[in-house]
Parts: structure tokens; sequence; C-alpha cells
């Protein structure tokens, strides 16, 4: 974990990158025991990444660091597969200190975010100015 470190978020706790990140970079592994698509049925929970649809990756366990790893509507990683195991690059250049966000898929974003709303840096920025001009338009 020598590139990332947990810290408090706007979502919660988040991974923060530590060092300079470069485009292309291999962060950290999504960790956890690879269960069957009926386990992870299941067992449900926030933290099952789905691989195909036969395995799914438990990333329960506090230590598997890429769990903290936000979703953003403009994130700055992604994710990818290689076998059973998922990985995480950065897509841009990402500074010290910067939060690690990568987009979590339609269909999680539909069953866990959207109904309390999205907390990015993006769709923050957009209630914030929202507010405002509602706030203005009331004056």
């Amino acid at each position: 974990m020598e590139k990332v470190v947990v810290k408090k978020s706007s979502a919660g706790l988040g991974l923060y990158a530590k060092t300079p990140l470069k485009r292309g970079e291999f962060i950290i592994e999504y960790a956890g025991k690879l269960l069957t698509a009926k386990e992870a049925n299941r067992k449900g929970g926030k933290y099952l990444f789905e691989i195909n649809s036969r395995w799914t990756i438990d990333g329960s366990e506090r230590s598997n660091f890429a769990r903290y790893i936000n979703h953003s509507c403009c994130p700055n990683c992604e994710a990818y597969i290689v076998g059973k195991k998922v990985k995480i690059r950065a897509t841009k250049n990402i500074k010290a200190g910067e939060e690690l966000s990568y987009d979590y898929g339609k269909d999680y974003f539909d069953e866990h975010i959207k109904p309390f709303g999205c907390r990015c840096i993006k769709c923050s920025k957009m209630h914030l100015k929202q507010k405002s001009r509602q706030q203005s338009a009331s004056c």
C-alpha cells in the first residue's frame, strides 16, 4: 500500500495517492474471496465486484484497500480484469494527495448511489451551482 493511503472523503472514506501516479500506471488490485455468481447473489452487499457472469470478488475485507476507491462520474482510474483478478490503473496523471475514483457502472450506480445522490466532485459542484441558482432566484 505504498502508493496509496485511506483518508476521510466526501463519501465517508476514500483512497488517496501518496505519490504522483502516471496515466496508465497500475495502482492496486481489488482483492478478496472469489465467489460464484450464485454465492454472490445470496451474499449481496456493496463490496462485490463482478468479474463475469460466473465469478465475483468479495472485497469486503478491510485488508482490501481498493474497496475504499469511491465512484465518480468523472473518474481518474479504471478497473480492468486479468483472468480472475481485478486491477486498478490511472486513466490520467494523478497528483499526490488526490482522491482515486472510478465509475462503478450503471447497475451499481442505479442500485446504491442514485437513491441517495452521487457525492463525487463533479456532481457535488453541480449540486452547489443548482442550489446557488435556486437561492438567487428566491431573493
